[in-house]
């Protein structure tokens, strides 16, 4: 029995869809990946090549929002007044 595994963060290449693909393996030990949303299926190459530039992560708008959004704060000790 094949074990299926999904890909956490993978987008589908066909519809788009984010933490929808699954991956496995078949009995002539190639790597395979599918879509449970669109059934889109393909076989994995086992050297890939990066083509082009990386496309926009969720994790990296995220911290350019949090990077435009940043306050300034102070932390002040109530205890050391109260000593004097």
């Amino acid at each position: 029995m094949k074990t299926k595994r999904f890909i956490a963060g993978a987008v589908c290449p066909s519809c788009g869809t984010m933490d929808s693909v699954r991956m496995f393996r078949s009995e002539t030990e190639r790597d395979y990946r599918e879509c449970v949303e669109c059934g889109f299926s393909d076989e994995m190459e086992a050297n890939p090549r990066l083509e082009g530039d990386l496309p926009e992560a969720r994790i990296a708008r995220e911290e350019r929002i949090l990077e435009d959004h940043t306050d300034i704060i102070r932390f002040v000790d109530g205890s050391q007044s109260k000593k004097q």
